[in-house]
């Protein structure tokens, strides 16, 4: 796929860069394909674990309700934990004035889900769900099916996401959120959580056991969340293990569990999340699921794509 040049402004709202030869290395391959890359001081930027002091951090975000001229893509450097502890003093008002309705890609995931979240339910922005700097445009082996993935959602007015899963029959459609499960889980109660009715909700996590995801699902099952979706795709669960204590307790029966008390479908097996493959997902966008057998296929449209 042939990109033209972007300007990228990189973001640190989260944690400290440990790989900050990863985030150079993403830096120099972005730079290598023609595309612009800004505010790399972010990168070695640090306060204790994080990727500066609150009010630095902040700055990244709300800066861009004040920018003259906006980039094309704004691309956190990596997620960790801070983000969380910014939403209180996001300029959601200037940004949504600044921001929404222009071709601006907010690209992240992992602990910056909190943030998309947020902009998305106090100020109607989209985002994407995407790659970030150091863990997956810095990773040692490029993934062509990322990079690939990530161009095609950013630069495409509509595309459809095909992958295989476990057989069914389903047609649905509805508004695309959601993200990492931890952070979608931790916004429950808050006025940060966006008030998704006939949505299509899209999960992912790391490090998680089966049993810790069961109850991340039920808490959003238990406080309606669940009820208000038409379906749950479900991306990447990576870096747990499984021990004889499981006997067979796993992630698919988690699965069974939480579409058996929700009623609501559950279309597993896209690669989406913390893995090296992931495709990229534009939260708020409208969606089309559809899974005939084996195969599924994710429609989506009407979100802020960039021009060219």
């Amino acid at each position: 796929m042939a990109i033209s040049p972007r300007n990228i402004h990189l973001i640190a709202p989260s944690g400290f860069c440990h790989n900050p030869e990863a985030a150079v290395r993403g830096v120099e391959r972005l730079r290598a394909q023609g595309h612009r890359v800004e505010n790399t001081a972010v990168i070695p930027r640090r306060d204790r674990r994080f990727a500066g002091t609150d009010a630095e951090r902040l700055a990244d975000i709300n800066g861009l309700a004040g920018m003259e001229t906006l980039p094309d893509i704004v691309l956190a450097v990596r997620g960790g934990y801070g983000a969380s502890r910014l939403l209180p003093m996001l300029d959601y008002r200037g940004l949504a004035e600044r921001l929404r309705g222009q071709p601006v890609a907010l690209c992240g995931h992992s602990d910056f889900t909190a943030v998309q979240l947020a902009l998305l339910a106090r100020s109607g922005i989209q985002s994407f769900s995407a790659p970030m700097l150091a863990g997956n445009f810095g990773a040692e082996t490029l993934s062509a099916f990322t990079v690939d993935r990530f161009w095609q959602a950013l630069t495409s007015a509509a595309f459809t996401l095909r992958w295989r899963t476990a057989p069914q029959q389903l047609s649905t459609s509805g508004t695309l959120w959601g993200g990492n499960l931890a952070m979608i889980t931790s916004l429950i109660g808050t006025p940060w959580l966006p008030d998704i009715r006939d949505g299509i909700l899209a999960i992912e996590d790391v490090n998680e056991h089966p049993f810790r995801v069961e109850r991340m699902l039920l808490q959003l099952l238990h406080s309606g969340v669940l009820a208000r979706q038409q379906a749950i795709v479900v991306g990447s669960f990576t870096g747990s293990t499984l021990s004889d204590y499981d006997a067979g307790y796993d992630f698919d029966s988690v699965w069974s569990l939480i579409a058996q008390l929700s009623g609501v479908p559950i279309v597993t097996g896209l690669d989406f999340g913390h893995g090296q493959d992931t495709v990229t997902l534009p939260l708020g966008a409208q969606a089309t699921l559809k899974v005939e057998a084996h195969n599924a296929s994710l429609t989506l449209s009407g979100y802020s794509s960039l021009p060219g």
